[in-house]
């Protein structure tokens, strides 16, 4: 959360949560409500960090783990740690360098950056300028499927390894603090040109965006976009078992258990609350990722220990950027593979795939706010 303003100056940041509150000093007002804002009461927004809480570690000791590996295999591909930055829109609101600088802090952490559709640098901008970096491609289908069509073949045009739809926003939840706020953002996607132009000239807010997505996304469109891309197709906001079954029905390869870090409908489940249901349904037929608050190296040891293949980190790293750019949003990064090293060898636990759930149990204690 961003709750009370610091500067980078006034401690040393340590931890993510010491960058939440120097973010809070370093954003305009209209940003911060956009990036920090929950939907409702944001009684979900809060509860995904408190449901992690509510987990307790049970460590093995006396197991060896000097030489520890931290590495898993996601759509088929090692990779050198489980955390995925996440999907977020409107990056160059939190600094000038927007998704270059995520994208550079991405590369040098060796982690996989999801860029947005709605991002404000185009997905060919980022790839030739970050060229060394693993990408996937967030997608937001439009009524205009064929806007749809080449923000997707711009992705495969330019390296992206794979196509993560999100399906949890077929309106726009109810953001409290976006509607008193007056964020308008310019998109630099050249497919989104003419609806600037058509709005006078000047920038859209996120709701306006928004309002291009189709409504009545269905099941029958993910079969086609699966058919059609040469990608992965990961479905991105599933928080039911039976609808991660119907995802795979229709060709997808992973799902993103995910409740839109508490932006779209107040009250439905944590992402930790529904993952072990969505893992069991899957069984192991393809990658399950979870989201949402996400903000210490325990956490990603309780989501990789309940059966998830990795996790999507969004807020955090937005943090980093508005504090330092790329420097700051690495920094974020660094802090959470650090701890998440050192959870996994007090869990005692040598490498990711000796996590299982006999690691977790219900906590005796009440989850507190971070």
């Amino acid at each position: 959360m961003l709750d009370e303003d610091v500067t980078a100056g006034d401690s040393e940041l340590i931890s993510l949560a010491d960058y939440g509150r120097a973010a809070a000093g370093a954003l305009d007002a209209g940003a911060r409500a956009y990036f920090a804002g929950g939907a409702g009461d944001e009684i979900t927004m809060r509860d995904n960090l408190a449901a992690w809480q509510r987990l307790a570690i049970r460590p093995r000791t006396l197991v060896g783990v000097g030489n520890r590996e931290l590495s898993v295999t996601l759509l088929g591909r090692r990779r050198p740690h489980p955390i995925v930055i996440a999907p977020m829109a409107y990056q160059r609101l939190a600094h000038v360098d927007g998704e270059i600088a995520t994208a550079r802090a991405a590369a040098a952490t060796e982690s996989i950056m999801c860029l947005a559709t709605f991002s404000t640098t185009t997905s060919p901008v980022v790839a030739e300028a970050v060229p060394g970096g693993s990408r996937w491609f967030q997608l937001y289908v439009f009524s205009d499927r064929g806007l749809s069509r080449e923000l997707v073949t711009q992705a495969v045009e330019h390296g992206y390894e794979a196509l993560v739809i999100t399906v949890d926003l077929p309106v726009v939840g109810v953001r409290e603090r976006e509607l008193r706020s007056e964020v308008q953002v310019q998109l630099a996607t050249e497919q989104m040109i003419d609806r600037v132009t058509a709005a006078g000239g000047r920038g859209l807010t996120p709701a306006e965006f928004t309002s291009l997505i189709d409504p009545d996304l269905r099941w029958s469109d993910i079969e086609q976009f699966a058919s059609d891309c040469p990608l992965p197709v990961i479905v991105k906001g599933i928080l039911r078992a039976e609808d991660a079954v119907i995802a795979l029905e229709h060709g997808a390869r992973g799902i993103v258990v995910s409740n839109h870090g508490g932006r779209q409908l107040d009250t439905v489940l944590s992402g930790a609350d529904a993952l072990p249901a969505i893992v069991e349904a899957v069984g192991g037929l393809a990658d399950v990722l979870v989201d949402g608050g996400i903000r210490r190296g325990t956490d990603v040891v309780k989501a990789l220990a309940l059966g998830a293949q990795g996790v999507l980190v969004g807020r955090p790293v937005l943090w980093g950027l508005a504090v330092d750019g790329a420097g700051g949003a690495q920094r974020v990064l660094e802090i959470l593979l650090s701890e998440f090293d050192c959870a996994l060898a007090l869990a005692g636990a040598r490498s990711v795939e000796e996590l299982d759930p006999s690691f977790i149990t219900a906590a005796p204690w009440v989850a507190v706010p971070r």
